[in-house]
């Protein structure tokens, strides 16, 4: 049986394939907060939610130190890690 060639003159698209005008368009996520990431580290767990929540953040997640968590990316997200009640480390997604 002869192989059908993936590129050049012999490649036809099957009928109904998807092509680039039939995808979704891509997102526009709207645009995160200008903020200083470091400007987190040292603060009090609680003062360093609400700073974010004040400074535009639509999600604020407090982790313990070594939390196990999913790596996805999420817009408007920041991420503390928070041991004995104080921020250790800061970061957006």
């Amino acid at each position: 049986m002869g192989r059908v060639p993936l590129a050049g003159p012999a490649f036809r698209h099957p009928a109904g394939a998807p092509t680039v005008a039939g995808m979704a368009p891509l997102p526009n996520p709207p645009a995160e907060p200008a903020d200083d990431l470091d400007s987190y580290v040292g603060l009090a767990g609680e003062a360093a939610e609400r700073r974010a929540r004040e400074r535009g953040w639509t999600t604020v997640r407090s982790l313990p130190k070594g939390a196990i968590i999913t790596m996805e990316y999420l817009t408007g997200r920041l991420n503390f890690t928070v041991e004995d009640g104080v921020v250790e480390r800061c970061w957006k997604g």
